[in-house]
Formats: C-alpha cells, sequence, structure tokens
C-alpha cells in the first residue's frame, strides 16, 4: 500500500513525459505531432493532462512555437535523465543476450553509405552471416544516444558527452567532370576561370553550406554560373558524371570506378569522418562486431584517401586503382576516365 500511495500522489505517466520531450526538441505542436503519430489536438491534451497531473505550467504557446517556463526546465532536465535510463535499460538487455544474432543498425551520410560501405556489406555479412545490417544512408545525423541507431558514421562530430566518438579519418573532396562535359566546356585554368563553367553543388546537413561555397566565389551570382544543386550524394553524383557541370566529390570516386576527370586548381574541402556509439553498445557482440568493421572499412593505412594529407587521385597506388577496389560504376554509359 505503500508503494501505491507513492504513484497516487502524483507520479506522472512515463508515456506522457516522452511526449513533452519530443515537443520541445521538435519546437512546435505541429511538428512535434507529425513525429509522435498523434493529432495536435491530442497531443495538447496529453501535455495539458501532464501539466494537471504535475501541477506545473510546463509551457507557454506563442505563435512561433513555444517556450518552455522555469518549472518546465527544471521537468525536461528530469525527463532526459529518465529516457537515458530507459535507453540504458534496453542495451543492458541487448548486452545479456550475448548471442551474434539479430539486428544492427548503421547510420551514415548518405554519400558514404551508398558509394562506400553498401559496396563492402558482403565482407561483414559472410563473416557474420546471422545478422542482419540495417543501413540508413540519409543526411541528417542519427541520435545513437536515443537508439536511433547502434553506430552512426558523420562528418559531424557529436556533442553528447555521453557517446564514445572516434575520428575514422578525413574525407577529401576536390572538382570532377565528366569527359563529356569537358569535351564542350574545357577544363577550366583556375578559379576565376570557372566563373565561365557550370557548376553542380551539394547542398545539405554534413556537407558543405552555401556560405562556404559563396566565400570561395565571391561576387559571382548563382544564376548562370550554378546549374543544378542537390540535397544527397547519389543525385549529385549521376548530375556530375552525366555532364551537368564540375561538381566536387571524395577523391576516392577514383579509386571505386567511377570514370570521371579531376579538375586542378579548383576548391578543395576537407571533412572529418567520426564514428559513434555508446559506450555500453561494445558490450553487444553484433554492435562490436559492426565497430570493428567499419573501423576497418575506413582504415586510412590500406585506404590512404582516408588520410588527413590530400592525396591527389592520380597519385594513389595503382594496386587500388585497378581490380583490388569494387568497381561499383563499371559498366555504366556515359562515364568515361
Amino acid at each position: 500500500m505503500e508503494h501505491a500511495s507513492v504513484f497516487e500522489a502524483g507520479m506522472p505517466d512515463w508515456q506522457d513525459l516522452r511526449l513533452f520531450l519530443e515537443l520541445d526538441r521538435r519546437g512546435s505542436f505541429r511538428a512535434a505531432s507529425a513525429v509522435v503519430g498523434l493529432s495536435i489536438n491530442t497531443l495538447r491534451r496529453r501535455i495539458d493532462d501532464l501539466e494537471a497531473q504535475l501541477g506545473v505550467t510546463l509551457l507557454t504557446r506563442h505563435a512561433a512555437g513555444i517556450r518552455l517556463t522555469t518549472e518546465g526546465e527544471a521537468i525536461l532536465a528530469a525527463a532526459r535523465t529518465m529516457e537515458s535510463a530507459a535507453y540504458s535499460v534496453l542495451r543492458a538487455r541487448d548486452a545479456a543476450s550475448a548471442t551474434p544474432t539479430g539486428e544492427v543498425r548503421i547510420a551514415v551520410t548518405e554519400g558514404l553509405g551508398t558509394f562506400w560501405l553498401a559496396p563492402r556489406l558482403v565482407e561483414f555479412q559472410r563473416a557474420n552471416p546471422r545478422l542482419v545490417v540495417d543501413l540508413r544512408c540519409a543526411m541528417d545525423p542519427a541520435d545513437v544516444g536515443r537508439l536511433e541507431a547502434d553506430v552512426a558514421v558523420q562528418l559531424v562530430r557529436p556533442s553528447n558527452p555521453d557517446l564514445k566518438v572516434v575520428k575514422l579519418g578525413r574525407l577529401h573532396a576536390m572538382a570532377f567532370a565528366a569527359r563529356s562535359y569537358l569535351d564542350i566546356y574545357g577544363v577550366p585554368a583556375g578559379v576565376e576561370d570557372a566563373a565561365r563553367h557550370r557548376i553542380v553543388l551539394q547542398v545539405s546537413n554534413q556537407t558543405v553550406s552555401m556560405a562556404e561555397y559563396d566565400r570561395h566565389t565571391p561576387d559571382k551570382p548563382q544564376s548562370g554560373y550554378v546549374t543544378l544543386k542537390t540535397n544527397v550524394s547519389s543525385a549529385h553524383y549521376w548530375a556530375v558524371a552525366n555532364g551537368a557541370g564540375i561538381g566536387w566529390l571524395p577523391t576516392y570516386a577514383a579509386a571505386i570506378g567511377a570514370r570521371l576527370v579531376p579538375i586542378d586548381g579548383l576548391v578543395q574541402i576537407g571533412l572529418d569522418i567520426w564514428l559513434t556509439y555508446h559506450p555500453d553498445a561494445e558490450r553487444i557482440d553484433r554492435v562490436r562486431q559492426a565497430i570493428n568493421w567499419i573501423r576497418t572499412s575506413f582504415d586510412p593505412v590500406r585506404y590512404p584517401w582516408f588520410r588527413d594529407a590530400f592525396i591527389h587521385p592520380r597519385d594513389l597506388p595503382a594496386t587500388l586503382k585497378g581490380g583490388t577496389m569494387p568497381e561499383l560504376f563499371a559498366g555504366f554509359a556515359g562515364m568515361e576516365r
């Protein structure tokens, strides 16, 4: 009866607290309702019930979204602690199973997932035939702390202090163009000469912002200069490969059979590659195996284009340009060396 009296004294419903957490993350009832799968009115009623149960006002509503009260901030902090503990329970459950079966979720940027990890998944699958790999390729980083993925490979360093972060290497990008494009427009002599060319850009989370491009090309209007902007790496690659213009691609493109010509004298871009996961995940056998495989896949000794120092595609070791690498793009029409 003593335990019952504690719950009767206003113990909040955990599911309502989770809704409150998601509402804070999304910033508005409309955005949060789309994520949690409830109507806006239902979500508002659940938050009203939570406020009534707690006896405090958690937030105020504004045209631009919501604003937490001082009491709401305190409740939010406690709810985050509860959420973290709940996910720890799930990780402990998975670790206790100690079996290499099941599913491992790997979140990765769309380009690295499509063009680098996916072609070599066969190595991991043959070594772990009872595992299911859920490879989630997206430009928005996954929240590993909230179990959106077991492991994440991303181009933005995570800020969550509870996660383990490992630098895998560095992604170097330089300008490339299709031979068909260069036959028509020629090769730009430098940054200034590039103004007469057609430029294809990828602008998205974890890549390069338009502000970064503008910093390298001041006083050049996009109209007539930028011919295409995309938000994912696959669309960006195929646009460049089919002659839409000059675009920036990782230097490893040449090593996996992309039949494109590297363009010297233009801007080079470098982004660090980060592996992140919860420390408890290493105790789960299937996740630990995935972590080890990912680290091997980005080994800068084996794959020199992931080293901190830039290496031009023409200077890659000959053994890495030929049959030892997966020829992902071999046989596709419209691409020439």
